[in-house]
């Protein structure tokens, strides 16, 4: 007795929050419309998926932002995604066999962010790896092909990252380095987002960043990214020496940890008429001391992932080959747990990436 043989993925699903993923082999999905199947070939790993995994963003003082209801489990996660096109809707504008790049920041298309090119920021996302499924997978379903960006000869690896941590990093640094009024750039952190930012302030914009980072194991790996200077933020001597060599501080620093401690250190070493980005996730709460914003003038602002626009922006400044390399660790897929394990313990320098 003959059968129809359906085709199946295979993905590795958050099931429950805290709690080890778990693998799934369902039915391939069939694109429709705009839609367009991909191949994953690479899906890097990256720290907002342990807030993901986690289930809550801390905000300090005992409370969270709970990401039940954003994430809807089960969900795929893994949202750094490259891969080959491998069928396509009928509306879909795109050939097979295509290699690409998945911008994952979808949003609802229909209000004034995303009209404006903003819609990283919708308020009703559909973002991969989040609201709908993404690459923790050998395949994954993007909704529309506007969202595929050809790969050309960059290394699917690398270029995954550039989805999230490239594109954090570069959105950052390029209000910062439009912030600069002449001053010196700070980046607190050298994890994989850090080094990626010191490498295009660098490369890209010709600004060699100062680089605050408490793991000094990473020292190197930030001065070979282009860092002209590494600091110790727990170290008040260095601190000083700093104020002294900036002249009262820096024209812009972005903290990729986003701890109170990083906020609180580099809210110290602004100068007047400054602006801090804040990025980084790790949580928490701070106080400020509120007649200082206005007499100095400084300026706090957020940064998040950044537009597809940038993302275009970005993989230009790579195929001009101003990017450099950065640290990879391939892993196959069924390691994904492990990954974020890793890490959420801050064993990972550079970057994890997910081979199917």
């Amino acid at each position: 007795m003959s059968g129809t043989t359906v085709a199946q993925m295979r993905s590795f699903k958050l099931q429950q929050f805290g709690r080890p993923l778990c693998e799934a082999v369902e039915p391939l999905p069939v694109p429709k419309g705009r839609e367009v199947l991909v191949r994953v070939r690479c899906c890097g790993v990256c720290h907002s998926d342990i807030h993901l995994w986690e289930g809550h963003f801390d905000l300090g003082g005992g409370q969270s932002m709970d990401l039940s209801k954003a994430l809807n489990l089960p969900r795929t996660l893994g949202h750094e995604i490259s891969g080959t096109v491998i069928q396509a809707g009928a509306e879909a504008d795109i050939s097979t066999g295509e290699p690409v790049l998945v911008y994952p920041w979808i949003g609802c298309g229909r209000c004034a962010l995303c009209r404006s090119g903003s819609e990283h920021l919708c308020a009703r996302p559909e973002a991969l790896g989040t609201s709908i499924d993404g690459g923790f997978s050998d395949h994954v379903l993007v909704p529309d092909a506007r969202y595929l960006l050809p790969l050309g000869d960059l290394p699917e690896a690398l270029a995954a990252t550039y989805a999230c941590s490239g594109l954090t990093a570069y959105s950052a640094v390029r209000k910062a380095i439009g912030a600069l009024n002449g001053g010196k750039l700070l980046i607190v952190g050298a994890g994989g987002v850090g080094l990626a930012a010191i490498r295009i302030a660098s490369n890209a914009f010709g600004v060699s960043p100062i680089v605050a980072e408490i793991n000094r194991d990473r020292w190197d790996l930030a001065r070979q990214a282009g860092a002209v200077e590494t600091i110790d933020p727990t170290d008040a001597d260095q601190r000083r020496r700093l104020m002294r060599q900036t002249e009262g501080g820096v024209g812009a620093a972005i903290d990729f940890v986003g701890s109170q401690s990083t906020v609180e250190f580099s809210l110290s070493l602004l100068r007047k008429a400054a602006t801090l980005f804040i990025v980084g996730l790790f949580g928490g709460s701070t106080s400020l001391q509120l007649p200082l914003i206005p007499l100095k003038g400084i300026h706090i602002a957020g940064s998040y992932v950044g537009s597809l626009a940038e993302l275009k922006e970005l993989l230009q400044i790579a195929r001009d080959g101003k990017l450099g390399a950065m640290p990879i660790t391939e892993r196959p897929l069924s390691d994904a747990q492990a990954a974020l394990d890793e890490l959420r313990s801050g064993r990972v320098a550079g970057r994890i990436v997910l081979r199917p």
